[in-house]
């Protein structure tokens, strides 16, 4: 269990929260769930309703497709996100590789937030769209190493 201090600093350090003010992290950081998996627990399933992100407090997470490993996700870094923006079904599964926290935040509590503090959607937007340039980086590579 992390103590609101502990939380709040840890919520700070991700990404898409890191220029907010003080006031709004305290604050978004109060109405995250804390969940707790054993290792091999699969969090959400491909093709499920999604409507919450999850942000990897400890322990760490993969990505995948059927047996098809995407990407592993660690400490401090957060999956889920796409479903809560588009409410489309999950587009992979996540299953835990050891124990794990997180903190979930819900589609409603993150637009709350979005109404309350506008400058959290533009965090967000520029995050997704660093993730998307990276991603046709790797595309790229891979493509101009064949």
């Amino acid at each position: 269990m992390l103590s609101s201090v502990d939380r709040l600093l840890f919520v700070r350090r991700v990404p898409i929260f890191r220029e907010l003010r003080d006031d709004f992290i305290v604050r978004l950081a109060s109405v995250m769930h804390e969940l707790h998996f054993s290792a091999n627990h699969t969090i959400f399933r491909q093709g499920e309703e999604g409507r919450s992100l999850y942000i990897v407090v400890s322990g760490r997470v993969k990505v995948h497709i059927g047996d098809k490993q995407l990407a592993v996700v660690d400490q401090g870094k957060y999956f889920g996100e796409m479903a809560v923006f588009d409410t489309q079904p999950r587009s992979a599964s996540v299953t835990t590789l050891e124990p794990c926290e997180f903190l979930e935040l819900t589609q409603q509590q993150l637009y709350d937030a979005i109404e309350e503090t506008p400058d959290i959607a533009v965090n967000i937007i520029r995050e997704l769209s660093r993730l998307i340039r990276q991603l046709n980086e790797n595309i790229n590579v891979t493509a101009s190493s064949r």
